[in-house]
């Protein structure tokens, strides 16, 4: 069987509203569970390739303060 996760994953999440994006993200967060992390690698990889290049910045920094504490 030929699963490409990355269209999986999104083909689960498309027209889902705002609430229900942020629900899937703070659950997948929340449990901790690693199954969870190539999920979550996708929606970041969306985030990124709509993403103009001050947030991507912003991103950026905001991963790197995060990173150091």
């Amino acid at each position: 069987m030929n699963l490409n996760l990355r269209n999986a994953i999104i083909h689960n999440v498309s027209g889902n509203t705002q609430a229900q994006l942020e629900d899937t993200i703070v659950d997948a967060i929340s449990t901790g569970e690693e199954k969870m992390l190539p999920g979550l690698g996708v929606l970041f990889e969306v985030i990124w390739n709509h993403s103009s290049e001050q947030d991507k910045q912003e991103m950026l920094s905001a991963l790197e303060a995060g990173l150091k504490k």
